[in-house]
C-alpha cells in the first residue's frame, strides 16, 4: 500500500475542524500511487481524497499544483478540486506533513486502454492545454532537457547492469537531443505525466484527470509527445497506429498542431521516452527491496525510444 504516513484519530479530528465538510465517517488508505500518502475520506457531506505530501513533492510547489486544479476545475476540466478551509487555505499540516483535501471523482483507470480511451485522452489533453491559458503561476520543468544530464550521471554506473550497452545508448541519445531539441514552439502549462493510471473512466468516457504533481510550463507539443508514449504503445513495445490516430485526431479537433509542432514531434517523443527511461532507471537502480511499491520497468521506455529513433516523420504517428 502506498501510504507512508499514518494518521491518528485525534490528529484527523483536529485537522478536519478547519473545514466545513462534516464529521468523518470513514478513512481508508489507497494502494495506488507512489509519490504521496492518499486516503479515501468519507464525511457527513460527501466523498473526498486526503493527501499527505511526502518528500518527493516540494511543499513550495503546492500552491502551483493546487492552484492549477482550482483554475482548471473552474473552466470545466474534469479534475479534482481542492477543498478550501473556513479560512480559505487549501494546504495545512497533518502528522508532520503538508496535507490537502480534494474532491472525489468517479471512475477507474484503464489497465489496457483501447482506441476509444486514447481518443478521449487526446481531446482531454487539448482541452486541458486550452484551459490552462491565463493561469498566472509558473513552474519550470525540472525533468526536461536541462534536467536530464543529472539523471544520466546518477544512473550511468548501474545502467549496464540493467541491460548491456544501456549506458552508451543513453549517452548517445542525450548528445542527439542536446543538438536537436526545438525551441520557440507554443508553450503553456502541461500535465507532463498523463499516463492511463492518472486518468479515470466510466466505460469509455473519461471522467477525470488526476495526479498533477509533474505539471509545469513547457512546450505544448512536448506534452503531446509524452502522451503518445503513455497511451499508444502496446505491452510488447510496438506502436499502435490506430491508437495514435485516435489520440491525435481528437486532440487536433480542439487544438490543431502547427506545422512546426508536427515537424518537431519525433524529437520531442524521443525526449519524452528518454525522460521516462531515466526516471524509471533511477528508481530501478535505487529500489529498496523491502518497499511494497514495485518500480516500473525502464526497458519498456527503451523500446519506445527505439521506435521514435527510426521514424521517417511525424506522419508515422497517425496524422
Amino acid at each position: 500500500m502506498a501510504v507512508y504516513t499514518d494518521i491518528s484519530d485525534e490528529e484527523l479530528r483536529v485537522f478536519l475542524e478547519a473545514y466545513d465538510i462534516g464529521a468523518v465517517l470513514a478513512l481508508k488508505g489507497i494502494a495506488e500511487g507512489v509519490e504521496n500518502s492518499n486516503y479515501f475520506l468519507l464525511t457527513e457531506k460527501g466523498r473526498f481524497i486526503l493527501t499527505l505530501y511526502e518528500k518527493r513533492v516540494a511543499e513550495a510547489d503546492l500552491p502551483f499544483f493546487l492552484g492549477l486544479l482550482d483554475h482548471l476545475a473552474a473552466r470545466g476540466v474534469t479534475c479534482p478540486r481542492p477543498v478550501h478551509g473556513r479560512d480559505g487555505a487549501i494546504v495545512r499540516r497533518l502528522a508532520g506533513r503538508p496535507a490537502a483535501i480534494q474532491t472525489f471523482l468517479d471512475g477507474v483507470s484503464p489497465r489496457r486502454p483501447g482506441v476509444a480511451h486514447c481518443g478521449e485522452a487526446g481531446e482531454t489533453s487539448a482541452r486541458l492545454h486550452e484551459a490552462c491559458q491565463g493561469f498566472v503561476l509558473r513552474r519550470a520543468n525540472a525533468l526536461s532537457l536541462k534536467g536530464w544530464p543529472a539523471l544520466v550521471a546518477s544512473t550511468s554506473a548501474g545502467a549496464d547492469g540493467v541491460s548491456p550497452g544501456l549506458r552508451q545508448a543513453i549517452a548517445d541519445e542525450m548528445a542527439f537531443l542536446e543538438r536537436a531539441w526545438p525551441s520557440d514552439l507554443p508553450a503553456g502549462v502541461i500535465h507532463a505525466d498523463m499516463f492511463p493510471d492518472n486518468t479515470l473512466f466510466v466505460g469509455e468516457r473519461l471522467t477525470g484527470v488526476i495526479d498533477f504533481y509533474f505539471a509545469c510550463n513547457d512546450m505544448l507539443a512536448y506534452d503531446v509527445a509524452v502522451n503518445l508514449n503513455c497511451w499508444c504503445f502496446e505491452a510488447d513495445g510496438s506502436f499502435n497506429l490506430t491508437k495514435g490516430r485516435a489520440f491525435l485526431s481528437r486532440y487536433q479537433a480542439v487544438r490543431p498542431l502547427s506545422a512546426d509542432e508536427r515537424a518537431a514531434l519525433p524529437v520531442l517523443a524521443r525526449g519524452a521516452a528518454l525522460r521516462f527511461l531515466l526516471t524509471r532507471l533511477h528508481d530501478w537502480i535505487n529500489h529498496d527491496p523491502g518497499a511494497l511499491v514495485r518500480p516500473k520497468d525502464p526497458l519498456q521506455c527503451l523500446a519506445w525510444l527505439r521506435f521514435h529513433q527510426q521514424l521517417a516523420g511525424a506522419a508515422d504517428y497517425g496524422f
